[in-house]
C-alpha cells in the first residue's frame, strides 16, 4: 500500500481485508463499514474546498452513532464536568472520585467498532473537576484484562505520580489503589495511563481533561471541553478517524449550540497518538488563547493553534452573529477523516 493515502484506503474498502492482530494488545477492530460511514454526505471537496467553506457542501457520516450504543454521548461530554464528591475535614475540602478502567467495545463512526480500553466505560474519560487548594483523592479500580495506572499532570508527590516502578506503580488486574495530592496549580490539565507500552495504552482511550479552578474563579461562560483524539482501526501504528470526544464528524450531525455575545469558555485537550501535531481553527472568528490556563491573562487573539500531544489552551470567545460556524483542525487530511464540527449560534 505504499503511496497510498489513509483516505484512499479507507474509501477503497481495503480495511476489511486486512488481518486481526494478537490478543495481547489489540489496537482495534476493522470494520467493513468504515469506507461508507466516512463518505462525503453531498458532493463537494475535502475540509479546505471552497465548497466547504461556503457551507455548501461538507463531509460527515452516513447517519449518526447512537449514544445508547456507546454508553456516553459527545454531545453531553462536551459540557459534563464531574465535580466528585467532597467532604469538610479540619484541613479543609477533601474532594474524591473512583474511576474504574474496563475494556470496552466503541462506536467510533457509524458502523465502525474499536476495542477500547476506558475510564469509567468513556472515551475521553469524565473530566474531572476541582477548585485551587483542595485535597484530591482518587480510587482508581482495574476492572480491565490489562494492568493500568493513573497519571495526572500537575504537581505532587513521586509517589502519587502514576507510573510504572514508582508508589503504587502499575495496578494489576482486579486491583486498585487510591492517588491523593493538592489540586495545584490551577488550570487545565491531564490525565492518562502511563503503562507501557504508552502509546497503546493512550491511543486505546484511557485518558480525560483535568480542571482546576483558580480560588477567585473565572468570568461566567458557557464552558465547553474538547478533547481532540483519534483511532488506529488497522493496527498500522497511524490513525484512520479523527475527532473531538471520539465520534467522527459528530459535532457535524449535532452542532453545538451556543448563545449569540454570550461569553465561551473551551478547554481543549491534544491526546492524539501516532501523530506529532494537532490543531484547532474555527471559521469567522477569534479567540483568547490562555495556554494552559496557569494565567488569567490571554497571550495572543487567534483563530488558529497547534497542539502537540499533551498541550492544553482555554479557549474564549464571544459570536457576534446568529449561524452555523465550522472549526476543526486545520489539516486537511484529519479534518475529512472526520475532525471538523459546528457551533450553531442562536438568538
Amino acid at each position: 500500500m505504499a503511496g497510498m493515502s489513509r483516505r484512499k484506503m479507507l474509501i477503497g474498502g481495503s480495511l476489511a481485508a486486512l488481518p486481526l492482530i494478537h490478543e495481547l494488545v489489540p489496537h482495534g477492530q476493522v470494520h467493513s463499514g468504515i469506507a461508507q460511514a466516512l463518505e462525503p454526505q453531498h458532493g463537494g471537496g475535502g475540509a479546505h474546498s471552497t465548497a466547504a467553506h461556503a457551507g455548501s457542501g461538507h463531509n460527515g457520516t452516513v447517519g449518526r452513532v447512537d449514544p445508547a450504543v456507546n454508553g456516553f454521548d459527545p454531545a453531553e461530554i462536551v459540557r459534563d464536568f464531574d465535580w466528585g464528591t467532597t467532604r469538610r475535614t479540619a484541613t479543609g475540602t477533601v474532594r474524591e472520585w473512583e474511576i474504574l478502567a474496563e475494556d470496552k467495545e466503541i462506536e467510533v463512526a457509524p458502523g465502525v467498532k474499536y476495542a477500547a480500553w476506558t475510564y469509567n466505560g468513556r472515551v475521553p474519560g469524565p473530566t474531572l473537576r476541582a477548585r485551587e487548594g483542595e485535597r484530591l483523592r482518587v480510587r482508581f479500580v482495574n476492572a480491565s484484562r490489562h494492568p493500568h495506572t493513573m497519571h495526572f499532570h500537575g504537581i505532587h508527590t513521586a509517589s502519587q505520580d502514576g507510573i510504572p516502578g514508582i508508589g503504587a506503580g502499575n495496578i494489576e488486574p482486579g486491583r486498585s489503589t487510591t492517588y491523593e495530592f493538592g489540586a495545584e496549580p490551577f488550570g487545565l490539565h491531564l490525565y492518562h495511563c502511563h503503562s507501557t507500552p504508552l502509546a497503546d495504552h493512550i491511543a486505546k482511550g484511557l485518558y480525560g481533561a483535568f480542571i482546576i479552578d483558580p480560588k477567585q474563579g473565572r468570568p461566567e461562560a458557557d464552558e465547553l471541553v474538547m478533547v481532540m483524539n483519534g483511532f488506529d482501526t488497522n493496527f498500522d501504528r497511524t490513525n484512520e478517524i479523527y475527532a473531538v470526544n471520539t465520534v467522527a464528524f459528530d459535532y457535524m450531525n449535532e452542532p453545538i449550540r451556543v448563545k449569540r455575545d454570550e461569553l465561551v469558555r473551551i478547554y481543549l485537550v491534544n491526546i492524539l497518538e501516532y501523530d506529532l501535531l494537532n490543531s484547532f481553527h474555527i471559521h469567522a472568528n477569534f479567540f483568547n488563547r490562555f495556554p494552559t490556563g496557569t494565567s488569567l491573562e490571554p497571550t495572543e487573539l487567534t483563530d488558529t493553534i497547534i497542539q502537540g500531544q499533551g498541550q492544553r489552551d482555554i479557549l474564549e470567545l464571544r459570536f457576534p452573529y446568529t449561524g452555523k460556524y465550522m472549526f476543526h483542525a486545520h489539516v486537511s487530511e484529519f479534518a475529512e477523516l472526520g475532525w471538523m464540527g459546528f457551533f450553531e449560534v442562536y438568538e
